[in-house]
């Protein structure tokens, strides 16, 4: 049982490394585009803005994503915990006779 709750753990910490990169990746794009923009003060201004609510946006729902994913572990967690409990019980009524 320890090697699924090993998966799931690597498959959370891979999810999360995936986000790290997606956001590193998105705020180098965003300052070469700045650089590189031949725009005007107003017009830049309004692009970080936007950009801005856009990346506020994308964290809210990755967030949202992850403490979705907690819940669902800590279920399953919950679950294994009392199927253990259960065999434990069961065991120690065989034992007893």
């Amino acid at each position: 049982m320890s090697d699924r709750v090993e998966d799931q753990m690597e498959g959370t910490e891979e999810g999360g490394s995936k986000l790290a990169w997606f956001l590193t990746g998105a705020i180098i794009g965003a300052a070469i585009a700045i650089l590189y923009a031949p725009k005007s003060g107003k017009d830049t201004r309004q692009f970080l803005a936007e950009k801005t609510r856009q990346g506020k946006q994308a964290v809210a729902d990755a967030s949202l994503d992850v403490v979705e994913a907690s819940k669902n572990m800590f279920d399953r967690g919950r679950k294994l915990v009392e199927d253990a409990a259960d065999l434990f019980e069961r065991g120690r009524k065989l034992v007893r006779g």
